[in-house]
């Protein structure tokens, strides 16, 4: 049951890396929703950074991925052609300032070279198989790519078919994909 005294949370969100051959894909559905309701359902939650040389998604409150979006943002441009150390910078910054620790939001950020997700209590990690998702569907659609990644699909058939059967599995997640791929 519902506390009434309590805000509405935002929910939705699934966002999942494949790495497989030289192609990493970042996918990620469009719902928003607020409780029980879907206030928008193609909102893009996948987008490059760094000219295109670097693929973010972002789960939670969309001004604090947008906020970390642009702080990424600015990493990568102190650190060129660094995304781990761009990264790391960018979650220390996250643990220890006073504003950015109140942001709700972790990330997955790609390049030809590795994936990552960011949280904000300073996690940099790097995933297994090459596959990680986040997100309400993140754990769905993760299970599935893993039991994708050992057939014949390239990257993004196994990121768009993990991502379906997240969204029909998760009330929080749709099958309106962004999905965005770099190639080594």
């Amino acid at each position: 049951m519902q506390n009434h005294n309590e805000p509405q949370q935002w929910h939705g969100t699934t966002i999942l890396t494949v790495r497989k051959g030289d192609t990493v894909v970042v996918a990620g559905d469009g719902q928003v929703s607020l409780s029980n309701t879907v206030i928008k359902s193609n909102a893009r939650k996948v987008r490059p950074l760094a000219s295109g040389d670097v693929v973010a998604g972002f789960a939670g409150a969309t001004a604090d991925a947008m906020t970390l979006f642009e702080r990424l943002e600015a990493k990568l441009e102190q650190y060129p052609g660094q995304l781990t150390r761009a990264c790391v910078e960018l979650a220390k910054d996250w643990r220890t300032d006073r504003y950015l620790r109140r942001l709700e939001a972790m990330m997955i950020v790609a390049d030809r070279n590795v994936s990552l997700v960011l949280t904000g209590t300073g996690d940099v990690l790097e995933p297994e198989r090459g596959v990680i998702g986040i997100g309400s569907g993140g754990s769905f659609a993760l299970a599935a790519a893993r039991a994708l990644i050992d057939t014949e699909m390239d990257a993004e058939a196994i990121a768009r078919k993990a991502m379906t059967i997240a969204s029909e599995i998760c009330v929080f997640t749709n099958d309106q994909f962004v999905v965005e791929s770099l190639k080594s």
